[in-house]
């Protein structure tokens, strides 16, 4: 088949390898000028299963919201309730395992290798942050995971580096999870891609989706549309404009991420592994030779409290690794939307609308189901069952 890939992020690249290795005609389309721009450019790059959950933490919001955006809001809480949590949550952590393992056979097969980072250690400070982690720790348990208790005496000499003067409750450790840098192997993939012949056309955008002809896509730049057997939408927080004159109507939203990446001063002072600030949804990581700090939430700030959310990122470097990361210059700063939907949880698979496929909203969780979902895709294209609950991460879960 000819089929179009919209959105060239770390999912819409995975998608479209997939798509090749099964034979079809791939075209993804891109407004930006390269790949893993947005969104998938400085996340926290989180690989292991492990963290893969519903996003529930805290969403900071500004007096800029529009109404749209507190209507989402307010879905966000009817949605929470816990036995819909739990579903998804196990269907997470399935496509969570599966994208595991299809990653891992890519990185033999095409060796991919790149910046990694082993092992994610989550700090409590208080005992309320460790008792509210517990129910997503014990379902880790439940699902096969190794999750270590720790004490912070055994949190100190696995993190030798951890600011003596920083108090904190316990910790847990997550062995077998990994932090990647996620730009790194879109990059890597997209050229295995093209070697299969993927054409990718950068800052080229595609116009709104029709609902009479919901394949035949209108791309900048030329003069009439060109028709495909199949779309499929991996764009990002500017998904939902695209597809709802189609009729495809998903309550997705712009929530923004932050990130700091500056250059290791000091490696015995820099973590170890990925540390994750569960008070703060803050992950420090040292992925190749800088420190990514990333983390945080928010919707309808104004400028000024944009950048409160950047000091808190300095903040918690500081609280844990104070002498870590050169700090006084070169220091990239990093602010980008995440597209999220109200549950926490993606969409993938069939739009409801025919020849249209939905694989978008994993917010911070894209680096470690994209090549799950990706395959996913691929399979419900070719008819064949998927590695995940189509049910339970389905179009269908918003417009029934």
């Amino acid at each position: 088949m000819k089929i179009a890939v919209v959105g060239a992020g770390t999912i819409g690249v995975s998608t479209a390898y997939e798509l090749a290795v099964d034979g079809h005609e791939v075209t993804v389309f891109e407004r930006r000028s390269a790949v893993a721009e947005e969104a998938s450019f400085s996340h926290a790059g989180m690989l292991g299963p492990g963290y893969v959950a519903p996003w529930s933490g805290p969403i900071q919001t500004g007096l800029r919201l529009s109404l749209a955006e507190i209507g989402w809001g307010r879905q966000r809480k009817r949605l929470a309730e816990p036995a819909r949590v739990q579903a998804l949550h196990a269907a997470l952590q399935q496509l969570a395992h599966a994208s595991r393992d299809r990653r891992q056979q890519l990185e033999a097969a095409l060796q991919l290798g790149g910046d990694r980072c082993n092992g994610l250690m989550l700090l409590f400070r208080t005992e309320a942050d460790s008792q509210q982690a517990q129910p997503r720790l014990q379902a880790l348990r439940e699902a096969g995971t190794l999750v270590q208790d720790l004490t912070p005496a055994i949190a100190r000499k696995l993190e030798l580096a951890l600011n003596q003067d920083t108090q904190f409750f316990g910790a847990a450790y997550l062995q077998h999870d990994e932090v990647g840098n996620g730009r790194q192997f879109a990059l890597v993939l997209k050229a295995a891609a093209q070697e299969m012949g993927v054409r990718f056309q950068m800052n080229t955008p595609v116009a709104k989706l029709q609902k009479s002809e919901p394949t035949m896509l209108q791309i900048g730049g030329k003069p009439s549309p060109e028709k495909f057997d199949a779309v499929v939408v991996c764009a990002g927080a500017a998904a939902d404009d695209l597809l709802r004159p189609a009729g495809v109507k998903l309550p997705l939203a712009a929530v923004y991420g932050h990130a700091l990446n500056a250059q290791i001063r000091e490696p015995l002072n820099a973590p170890r592994s990925a540390v994750m600030d569960e008070r703060h949804k803050v992950c420090i990581s040292c992925v190749g030779h800088r420190v990514r700090v990333s983390g945080g939430a928010d919707m309808g700030l104004s400028a000024k409290d944009q950048a409160g959310a950047i000091q808190l990122l300095y903040k918690v470097l500081h609280d844990w690794f104070p002498g870590a990361a050169k700090v006084s210059a070169d220091v990239q700063e990093w602010r980008a939307a995440m597209p999220l939907l109200p549950d926490g949880a993606p969409v993938i698979g069939a739009s409801g609308v025919p020849g249209v496929w939905l694989n978008l909203g994993h917010g911070a969780n894209g680096a470690a189901l994209a090549c799950g979902s990706a395959r996913s895709v691929a399979d419900m294209v070719a008819g064949r069952p998927p590695a995940l609950d189509a049910g339970a991460l389905g179009a269908g879960r918003f417009t029934a």
